[in-house]
């Protein structure tokens, strides 16, 4: 599906750096490259050019890149041109490409590009996004992996299964005078549940990928001064909060990103929550609910010299119950006590200090655990919710084309059902709006 028209946008971040770039695609570049550059261009050959303006005058000097189509990453031609990364400069850059034909690039339209002309697969493609935002080097990794196609070759693999199955069914169907029982082979429901036993196991890594790709929602609640800041300190390696022994010292959620055993792990230290009359206090305590609500998991602090009192017990009672909750029992530095996990009432009651960070680290792999966090190692691949979706919806038909007995003709539809579901994932069989949904949430310059 070839574009007609040419595209540009500046492809790094925004505000000053010491090298900016601005990249252009589009079916046929000559023209462009000949008024910004001013000569023709070898193919994937850096050059050092002055990028000129209307009236011949230097904008900027640096390097030109020129990828003839279909080797590029959009698989048209494609020019970068590399100067100081100045906003200004960027911007005039960009100005120059729009006066000579080209058009300001949609969110993700070069990735859409590649996409539409067969260079990635639509898996790969959000590969790329995901790689961009990672934020941990485990999530950088699994990225990566889709980027190459790791999770696309599962996904074809099955795919393929599917298609050899169908095949014989639809054999059966066709040519029914051939007297092929073919549901009276031993091996077909063997086969269905082989192919139901491969698609969890990929629909389970993918579930891990989308916990490094998304990440887990921890709110630390409790009452004032019971040392929740001082845990989001010592768990994020740095003085994020401040802590005093004033109550209320905290007013507004404090929020941090961290890292918990290759998983991003967002973080929001709130207001105690005690009953109170100071007006901006109040409005703290009613973001802490909102969050509560909102959040994965919720960590409820306690002072251990104190004990579980009556009021830890009804902020207790009062937390969603479709949350995993987390008794923690803070400050046993103050108690001849040492740090431990236990399961009390179906609920994970944690031992630690925040102060010296005894049991810290017992929570961080208690609440791993308890959003269903499984070290895979390199069997991991990023995954976003339609994937887990389209995995779940081709699960479900394999199931059904297991229980329909001799029913030939239900049969081959589950299978094509089941065939469809998969095949969304790779973008074979995928809506022009959910392409537009998808790519719309790209950088410009991607």
């Amino acid at each position: 599906m070839a574009a007609k028209d040419t595209i540009a946008a500046i492809a790094t971040a925004h505000g000053r750096s010491g090298i900016g770039v601005v990249r252009v695609s589009g079916p046929a570049l000559d023209v462009l490259i000949e008024a910004i550059i001013g000569r023709p261009l070898s193919p994937r050959r850096a050059v050092r050019a002055r990028f000129l303006d209307r009236e011949g005058g230097t904008i900027d000097e640096g390097i030109a890149l020129y990828f003839a189509a279909p080797r590029s990453y959009t698989g048209e031609d494609v020019l970068e041109l590399h100067g100081h990364g100045s906003p200004v400069i960027m911007q005039l850059l960009l100005t120059r490409c729009i006066e000579v034909g080209a058009r300001i690039a949609e969110p993700g339209e070069f990735t859409k590009r590649a996409f539409l002309n067969d260079k990635l697969d639509l898996a790969q493609a959000e590969g790329v996004a995901d790689l961009i935002d990672s934020t941990t080097v485990e999530a950088a990794r699994c990225a990566m992996r889709s980027l190459q196609g790791e999770f696309s070759e599962r996904i074809h693999d099955l795919v393929r299964a599917l298609t050899e199955l169908r095949m014989r069914v639809e054999a059966t169907l066709d040519f029914p005078e051939e007297e092929i029982d073919f549901l009276a082979q031993p091996d077909v429901k063997g086969h269905i549940e082989q192919m139901r036993r491969k698609l969890e196991t990929v629909l389970l890594a993918s579930r891990q990928g989308r916990l490094l790709r998304e990440g887990m929602h921890i709110v630390l609640a409790g009452q004032p001064n019971v040392g929740k800041s001082s845990l989001l300190n010592r768990m994020a390696g740095e003085e994020l909060a401040i802590v005093t022994e004033i109550a209320g010292t905290t007013r507004d959620a404090v929020r941090e990103t961290i890292d918990i055993g290759g998983i991003p792990a967002h973080i929001i230290d709130t207001a105690g929550l005690h009953d109170s009359v100071d007006p901006v206090e109040r409005i703290g305590i009613a973001r802490t609910w909102t969050a509560i609500e909102n959040a994965d998991l919720v960590v409820l602090l306690m002072d251990s010299t104190r004990g579980e009192t009556d009021s830890d017990r009804a902020i207790f009672s009062r937390l969603p119950q479709r949350l995993p909750r987390f008794r923690v029992m803070n400050k046993i530095d103050l108690l001849p006590r040492a740090a431990s996990v236990e399961s009390v009432d179906g609920a994970t009651v944690v031992w630690l200090s925040a102060k010296t960070g005894a049991g810290v680290e017992a929570l961080q792999n208690a609440l791993l655990k308890a959003v269903g966090w499984r070290e895979q190692g390199e069997g991991l691949f990023m995954a976003r919710a339609r994937h887990l979706q389209a995995l779940e919806k081709t699960c479900g038909h394999l199931r059904a084309a297991g229980d329909h007995g001799r029913a030939l003709e239900l049969l081959a539809e589950e299978l094509r059902l089941a065939q469809e579901a998969l095949a969304t994932i790779t973008g074979e069989f995928t809506a022009d709006d959910l392409l537009g949904e998808i790519f719309s949430r790209f950088c410009i310059g991607k």
